[in-house]
């Protein structure tokens, strides 16, 4: 067993673990290459089948490559997809010229919490990893959240030595994490690995690149010229460049992503 393997079994026991001990479930699927991994993983723990429905939320920004490959894969797979949407902030003329971050709380934050309530999830899979920004590097695999979906950091049960916390008292909500521990190279290895359909804003196309896709407005592209996985996990064993880098919603004061996340961002 290879170091991938690892990562895989143990990313499938947490998947089962999960829909063992927890009534209601959904998983977030942004499109992008994290969350195609997890539902790759999915699929792989329940032999095929997605047992819970995929929940997108739609801000009306999202590049539109990427609402393709939702709408195509989704299809393909047979998946069970919910688009969830913040209509009435939309309908107010809530934009990314509001603030960046008061953007993502609203279109983002708060169209997941009021798909949550409207469909009574007690459990939702996320595709965060501790590696890709130092808030979720404070994050566990199974990560209890207030009444109203709030994240307090400070009051997070251990995991130590991988073991889990996953009894909590009726009517908590739980985040759970299944690729937590993975890092952006084994991400890549790992869709290298299992020939993992990606969109393809990924690859370099004159001199450029994404390295995380997000809403078009807020989202910009790196100088790279990889344009295969293979030049992907070169660039990326040398680089310096963190992988956020392209997100201005990070950038728009040094707390703005641990603000968010508390108050409930994915």
């Amino acid at each position: 067993m290879n170091y991938l393997d690892a990562l895989e079994n143990q990313s499938l026991y947490i998947f089962r673990e999960a829909f063992n001990k927890i009534d209601k479930l959904a998983m977030l699927w942004s499109i992008g290459k994290d969350s195609n991994v997890l539902l790759w993983l999915a699929r792989k723990a329940f032999l095929g089948h997605v047992p819970f429905p995929l929940v997108h939320i739609d801000t009306s920004y999202k590049m539109p490559e990427m609402i393709a490959f939702r709408d195509r894969m989704a299809k393909e797979w047979n998946l069970n997809l919910i688009v969830g949407q913040n209509k009435a902030a939309l309908a107010a003329g809530m934009g990314p010229e509001k603030g960046r971050v008061v953007c993502c709380g609203a279109l983002k934050t708060e169209g997941l919490k009021q798909t949550i309530a409207a469909q009574g999830f007690t459990g939702v899979f996320a595709g965060i990893r501790r590696d890709e920004e130092g808030t979720r590097a404070k994050e566990r695999v199974f990560s209890p959240r207030g009444e109203h979906a709030e994240w307090d950091f400070r009051d997070q049960p251990p995991e130590f030595w991988d073991q889990f916390k996953t009894d909590f008292a009726p009517g908590t909500h739980l985040r759970i994490h299944p690729i937590l521990h993975w890092t952006e190279l084994d991400i890549w290895r790992y869709i290298r690995r299992e020939n993992i359909p990606v969109v393809d804003l990924y690859f370099a196309k004159d001199g450029r690149r994404y390295r995380s896709l997000g809403c078009a407005p807020c989202t910009g592209t790196v100088a790279s010229t990889a344009a295969t996985i293979d030049d992907i996990i070169a660039e990326l064993e040398t680089t310096k460049i963190s992988e956020r880098s392209g997100r201005a919603q990070d950038k728009e004061s040094e707390d703005a992503f641990e603000r968010l996340r508390v108050e409930g961002y994915m």
